[in-house]
Parts: C-alpha cells; sequence; structure tokens
C-alpha cells in the first residue's frame, strides 16, 4: 500500500533490513565481548557489552518506528492506493 507517495509495505521491509543488520553486529560484538574477557582484556569486555546494550537500544527503537510507521500512515491525509 502506497500513502503520500511511501511504499509502506516496502518501507517497513527496510526497517526490518535494518534490524537484521543491527541483530548480526550484536551477535559479533557478544562474541568478542567474551573472547576479550575471557582473555583477561575486562576493560574491552566491558565496552563490548555496553555497545551490545546500546544495540539492543537501536532495534528496541526500530520497533517503535515501525509501529509508527503504521499509525502515521492511518492518519495520513494525502491519497493511499492499495493493490488489487
Amino acid at each position: 500500500m502506497c500513502t503520500n507517495g511511501i511504499n509502506t509495505g516496502q518501507f517497513e521491509q527496510m526497517i526490518d533490513q535494518i534490524d537484521d543488520h543491527i541483530k548480526l553486529e550484536r551477535r559479533w560484538a557478544h562474541n568478542l565481548a567474551h573472547n576479550a574477557s575471557d582473555a583477561g582484556f575486562t576493560t574491552v569486555g566491558e565496552k563490548l557489552h555496553a555497545a551490545m546494550q546500546l544495540l539492543d537500544e537501536v532495534r528496541a527503537t526500530l520497533d517503535d518506528a515501525k509501529d509508527a510507521l503504521d499509525e502515521d500512515a492511518e492518519n495520513a491525509s494525502g491519497v493511499t492506493v492499495n493493490l488489487v
């Protein structure tokens, strides 16, 4: 469905792609944090765990963006085109 020139379905898929990428980066940060901690690099491990938490916040914000996309599309005053 397109609303005000935005294909909302495609837009949501693009947000999902960003989320998938962030999920992968979080997994790498997690693995590296444990490798660093296990090797005695405590500060590095702590920083990477902090980065993981920030990436979790990014993913939550992307979920909020998807919810906002649905709400904004419903409230849009412009032209809506549905595929039939």
